[in-house]
């Protein structure tokens, strides 16, 4: 064999050799990646398509966010993450916010009501102004006319989680037939209002 074949097949054991381990860490890279919480939205409104309250939200796509994060919906685009094209609608009218409890190995979510002016519905609790209740695993959020059904997929990761919209071309309450049943105050001691605001006003609590 001359010298020249003998330096191309020590070439080609050398390329040989090197293909299985990358094999192997694309594997073991795979085995190591962290699976992340996510929360899914599917959202309505009965003016969606007339109004386009929903024009500044992406839908189907999952955006992943630090778990620091304090999630924010809400009319204004300089604080809040996600927000809704509708004047009715407070400046921050609610809060997402991601924690992890003592005795749970999975991240929980808690939202908070961040309006004066509209109470929000989860499930059948009315929480008024700064109150806040864990969400469950799946539920249906209310304020106004707007509906959101709220579903959580667990993770591994601590560090990151992600949030992917839906659109919904249908009313969520009369789709999943979800129950109506009387609000029930988070804290009592105060009469329920309803949800609707039917007087635009541009001045809320968030201007001060």
């Amino acid at each position: 064999m001359s010298t020249a074949a003998k330096k191309l097949d020590s070439a080609d054991l050398i390329r040989a050799s090197h293909i299985p381990r990358r094999i192997m860490s694309t594997f073991e890279d795979a085995d190591t990646e962290e699976t992340v919480t996510c929360l899914q939205i599917t959202v309505y409104h009965p003016g969606q398509q007339q109004s386009g309250v929903f024009q500044s939200m992406r839908f189907c796509n999952r955006e992943k966010l630090p778990s620091s994060e304090v999630v924010k919906f809400g009319r204004n685009s300089n604080i809040c993450h996600y927000t809704f094209q509708d004047k009715q609608v407070s400046r921050v009218q609610f809060s997402l916010q991601l924690f992890k409890k003592f005795d749970s190995s999975v991240l929980s979510f808690e939202i908070k009501n961040m309006s004066k002016k509209t109470s929000l519905l989860v499930d059948n609790k009315e929480l008024c102004y700064l109150n806040k209740i864990d969400l469950p695993y799946k539920c249906m959020v209310r304020f106004g006319e707007y509906q959101f059904l709220i579903e959580k997929e667990d993770g591994e990761s601590l560090e990151f989680f992600e949030i992917q919209f839906i659109l919904s071309p249908r009313s969520l309450l009369q789709e999943n037939n979800w129950p109506l049943q009387k609000p029930i105050p988070e804290y009592g001691g105060y009469p329920f209002f309803s949800t609707q605001n039917t007087s635009p006003t541009e001045m809320d609590e968030n201007e001060f």
